[in-house]
């Protein structure tokens, strides 16, 4: 028995010992004589392209000390006192254009894309019985006028006997009170065909402004209703170029200040402008406010809906009096 005890004795002191002693932690670990050095960890392969972009924005975002608050506005490139922001042009004018009168197309005279003067016709309506209803008032304002002419002349002799005392002032009257009827019938006829001139005049839709034929919205037979848009057109000169801003730089925007954009369509220039409007509300949600510029494109190269990059500088905070327009 006590042989037994003294066995187990034996046995438990070596465990309790290993229990007892404080873990080596890795770093701290000796390494031994004569073996190899560790190899160090092999570079991470890199990220697919269209994964890089993002990893970089996190990374970025990390390195600021957080994410950015949700809706907040993106930072636009600052270098050397100018800020460098994207926008779209945009038409100041955009014209939705109904006939007055509801009728047939009978032709249609430019077709989309086309570029317009103020005052061109675009479209025509059928007009055969609106011709048929000028030549009837033209005959009823003839009608008229001769009947006032008959009257007139009678009232001019009536005139002269009653000078003379020698016709009653009841005839008189009489030829007074027809010539007014007379002269009134004249001018309904007129009134009537002024109406039907101006009811085929309304058959030719015209352009309001200069610009382009954004949309066409009809063909040759169908049927346009009061309200119906047949085009649709677009002022291109001058245009619009509007832009976000975050809110620091609300106080070095300055309207008539100069501003550069640039377009893909012509990588190797650049088009002037100045800026018309500085918006007086900031977002709440992306803390930034609304630059709008104006451009004279007085060439036509730059088209609604195109996407640039505008540059403008953020240093003196006001106008620099240089000349706006494209070049």
């Amino acid at each position: 028995m006590k042989a037994a005890v003294r066995c187990f004795a034996l046995f438990l002191l070596p465990a309790l010992a290993g229990c007892g002693a404080p873990a080596k932690p890795p770093e701290a670990a000796a390494q031994a004589p004569g073996a190899p050095s560790a190899r160090p960890a092999a570079p991470a392969p890199p990220l697919p392209s269209d994964v890089a972009p993002v990893a970089g924005i996190a990374k970025a975002g990390d390195s600021s000390g957080g994410a950015a608050a949700p809706g907040s506005a993106a930072a636009p490139a600052e270098e050397h006192g100018k800020v460098a922001a994207t926008g779209e042009f945009v038409s100041p004018v955009r014209s939705e254009l109904a006939m007055r009168l509801p009728g047939r197309v009978g032709k249609i005279l430019v077709d989309e894309g086309a570029r317009v003067r103020r005052g061109q016709p675009l479209l025509e309506l059928e007009t055969e019985y609106l011709k048929l209803d000028l030549e009837r008032a033209d005959a009823d304002l003839a009608r008229a006028r001769a009947g006032t002419e008959d009257a007139q002349r009678d009232l001019n002799r009536k005139k002269e006997l009653i000078a003379k005392n020698s016709v009653a002032q009841a005839a008189y009257d009489r030829s007074q009170s027809a010539f007014d009827s007379a002269r009134a019938a004249e001018q309904s006829a007129l009134a009537a065909r002024d109406l039907a001139s101006q009811r085929l005049a309304d058959a030719v839709l015209r352009s309001p402004i200069d610009g382009v034929v954004a949309e066409r919205r009809t063909d040759v037979g169908e049927r346009l209703g009061d309200n119906t848009v047949a085009f649709v057109v677009a002022q291109t000169s001058p245009l619009k170029l509007r832009f976000k801003l975050p809110e620091r730089y609300l106080s070095a925007v300055r309207r008539g200040q100069s501003v550069e954009a640039a377009v893909s369509p012509y990588p190797k220039e650049t088009f002037r402008g100045r800026v018309s409007l500085v918006g007086g509300v900031v977002d709440p949600a992306t803390r930034s406010f609304n630059v709008e510029t104006e451009f004279d494109n007085q060439d036509h190269r730059l088209y609604p809906g195109l996407f640039a990059r505008v540059e403008l500088s953020v240093g003196a905070g006001g106008p620099d009096g240089s000349t706006g327009g494209s070049r």
